[in-house]
């Protein structure tokens, strides 16, 4: 499986931005696909994920209301439609994959088995 991320750069607050991971090698639907960011000086944290055969979705608290997860199956890409955006979302946001297991904690890094490099989101105040 490869994971590429693009998609980022700079953007005023209350901007719009949409990150993309284009996917590859995934041999089924039974998959998982998740955002995480990174801002510096900070730990890694959670964004949201997307079942893929269910197309179930979950966000953030910090995200909720504002950024959509969603799957391209047509071009095989995982989007992050990023809405008003803050300062306090500047980050390196990565994508990641796992096998879907029910007894796996997705807004946990350490349950994902594939991950893409970052793409930086900055938004300026």
């Amino acid at each position: 499986v490869q994971l590429q991320a693009s998609g980022g750069g700079l953007v005023q607050a209350g901007g719009s931005l949409r990150l993309y991971c284009a996917a590859s090698g995934l041999t089924s639907h039974s998959y998982v696909m998740g955002w995480f960011r990174q801002a510096p000086g900070k730990e890694r944290e959670f964004v949201a994920f997307i079942r893929l055969n269910a197309g179930s979705t979950y966000y953030s608290d910090s995200v909720k209301g504002r950024f959509t997860i969603s799957r391209d199956v047509s071009k095989n890409t995982l989007n992050l439609q990023m809405n008003s955006l803050k300062p306090d979302d500047t980050a390196v946001y990565s994508c990641a994959a796992a096998s879907y297991r029910y007894y796996n904690d997705y807004t946990q890094y350490s349950a994902y088995d594939y991950w893409g490099q970052g793409t930086l989101v900055t938004v300026s105040s």
